[in-house]
């Protein structure tokens, strides 16, 4: 079939609610991404994970930035802050103090940090291996909603596919049930991305913003972007084409 676009963004996000890492390639699984979603932040008191979509003590975070190094180890940075190992004493420090109270960050998994011998955290959740968003379905919202800005970041997606707007469409959130291949993954589009209160926090280039939530509950029932399940994993790179299968 024809080329319906390219993927013109790649996205990680080593810690969960915190700012994602923008790649060349990610490689893909059939359960995850290689580097995806491996710690949380906590605050200490009692132990809540982090949920910017709910509570504003957690709205700052994510202007912290992460990454991982050559050798698979968290860093993370705090705004003004330079890179630190995480988790960390250290680490826990700059955050809590950027917070304004106590918080750490912790591994899902034993397997995620060598070295490690602190408490570990509960997984917040994982719908699907990939989040999938078009360059379409922001234009769409950028229509309804002129004064925002629909950056990709609200909305945390693996894979941003540039491709034709659709006058009066999100056109990924109708071909739910379809298979796309993006280079050689292939993908099953099972599910809309349901959209929370993390999408009008604001970050570094645009405030915060509950039009933004706003018009997509009235336009298009919660949703833009979807989730897909793998069948056939591969590693993806900028420029790669994707097409229906």
């Amino acid at each position: 079939m024809a080329e319906l676009g390219s993927v013109i963004e790649l996205w990680r996000y080593p810690a969960s609610s915190l700012a994602g890492e923008r790649r060349d390639a990610i490689s893909v699984g059939v359960e995850t991404i290689d580097g995806d979603r491996l710690f949380g932040l906590v605050d200490t008191a009692d132990n809540e994970i982090a949920r910017p979509d709910r509570d504003a003590k957690w709205h700052k975070v994510p202007r912290i930035r992460t990454r991982l190094s050559n050798d698979r180890e968290l860093e993370i940075a705090v705004p003004d802050g330079g890179w630190l190992a995480a988790p960390g004493v250290e680490c826990d420090r700059a955050v809590s103090a950027y917070l304004g109270f106590a918080a750490s960050i912790r591994p899902f998994s034993q397997d995620n940090a060598r070295n490690y011998t602190g408490p570990l955290t509960a997984e917040r959740y994982r719908k699907a291996p990939i989040h999938l968003l078009t360059t379409a379905s922001l234009a769409r919202l950028k229509a309804l909603h002129p004064e925002g800005v629909p950056d990709p970041r609200r909305f945390r997606p693996n894979i941003v596919v540039d491709m034709a707007a659709v006058e009066g469409s999100f056109p990924e959130t109708e071909w739910i049930g379809r298979k796309l291949a993006i280079g050689d993954l292939m993908l099953t589009i099972s599910a809309p991305c349901r959209r929370c209160g993390f999408t009008i926090i604001s970050q570094d280039g645009f405030d915060h913003d509950p039009g933004i939530l706003r018009n997509l509950v009235r336009h298009n029932a919660h949703n833009l972007g979807v989730y897909c399940t793998v069948d056939r994993p591969a590693s993806v790179e900028i420029g790669a084409p994707m097409r229906f299968v």
